[in-house]
């Protein structure tokens, strides 16, 4: 069974979708645009996405780029255009798989155990990571789970990776290159994509970039995670 997030406009063709994929265990989420994928992915965590290209707000294409920049959710494309050039820039530019309208249900199935096979048995094996803790935060790469405060947190998955590189360096200014290096395995990208998801991390740590707490930002070097400041004793933060 997986989380399987579905986006198509053409609302027969997502029904049916959406009726096949729970028949076969897994939970769904729909949605018709791109801008609803994107919510959906930065506040879901999602096994799969089937994207269609035709959509109404944004083509399919660029909507994949924009996935790619605050995800690497496995993504099989699913579209009644067939141009082999096509196919191959989708490829190129992050999709898992490419599925030509129409395709019967047994074909889906297939391509859809295919990749998730891929996904889960993608990586080195390595020693099971220690649970990490900053302050009131914890972490535990292992179980992928977070909490602040004995609270836990719903976290993307790139949310998570990227809380995870630097609980994993506490006090440590992590430059932005190294960021995109190591969680978004890029070796040059948009300062842009950083800041968002930092800004969402901070939504969900409670703070902002205005008031940190463990979220620091040190403008042209890079972030750093570490404990928030005790008070003193007469009550002030220094």
């Amino acid at each position: 069974m997986a989380s399987v997030l579905v986006v198509e406009d053409d609302q027969f063709v997502r029904s049916a979708l959406i009726r096949h994929l729970t028949d076969a265990a897994h939970t769904v989420r729909s949605v018709g645009t791109a801008l609803e994928a994107l919510r959906e992915v930065a506040h879901f965590r999602f096994d799969l996405v089937i994207l269609d290209l035709g959509l109404p707000d944004l083509d399919g294409s660029e909507a994949l780029k924009m996935l790619r920049g605050i995800t690497d959710v496995p993504v099989i494309i699913a579209t009644a255009r067939d141009d082999e050039t096509e196919v191959v820039r989708l490829l190129n530019a992050g999709a898992d798989d490419y599925l030509t309208k129409p395709f019967s249900v047994e074909h889906l199935s297939a391509r859809i155990a295919a990749v998730l096979r891929r996904a889960r048995s993608a990586g080195p094996e390595v020693p099971p990571p220690a649970v990490l803790r900053v302050g009131g935060l914890t972490v535990d790469p292992l179980r992928r789970q977070a909490e602040l405060d004995g609270v836990r947190l719903d976290l993307t998955r790139r949310e998570f990776d990227l809380l995870a590189f630097l609980a994993g360096r506490p006090g440590v200014v992590v430059p932005r290159r190294e960021l995109l290096a190591e969680v978004w395995q890029q070796s040059y990208g948009d300062d842009q994509t950083i800041d968002v998801h930092l800004s969402w991390l901070r939504r969900k740590l409670g703070e902002t970039a205005a008031r940190p707490r463990y979220l620091h930002t040190l403008r042209g070097v890079g972030v750093k995670l570490e404990p928030p400041a005790q008070p003193s004793a007469d009550g002030r933060v220094p």
